[in-house]
């Protein structure tokens, strides 16, 4: 019988992959993205009755999300989604949403 040599290196990040660690990451990530759509809310809300120039009103609206991104936390990283706002109006004052709980 042959002896084997094959060492199992260490995950550079630190972290372990096993079921619990994914609960808690994914626990981790619904609670982000709460926080971040309570923001995003809260934005909206503030521009809900602003008006343009011309009468008509502002509309900042949901547009999709940004790609997926991961953000480091105590647990490893954890794979966020952050949504995209656009909303109608000047170029030069345009609207955009950026979660003050992320890191730019």
């Amino acid at each position: 019988m042959q002896e084997i040599t094959i060492t199992q290196l260490p995950d550079p990040s630190g972290f372990n992959a096993d079921p619990f660690t994914d609960i808690i990451r994914d626990g981790a990530r619904k609670l982000i993205e709460q926080a971040i759509h309570a923001e995003l809310a809260t934005l909206m809300a503030a521009f809900s009755n602003e008006k343009l120039e011309d009468g008509r009103a502002r509309l900042v609206r949901r547009h999709g999300h940004l790609p997926e991104r991961d953000v480091m936390t105590g647990i490893g990283p954890v794979p966020v989604k952050v949504p995209r706002v656009r909303n109608r109006g000047a170029y030069d004052d345009k609207i955009t949403f950026t979660p003050s709980i992320l890191p730019r």
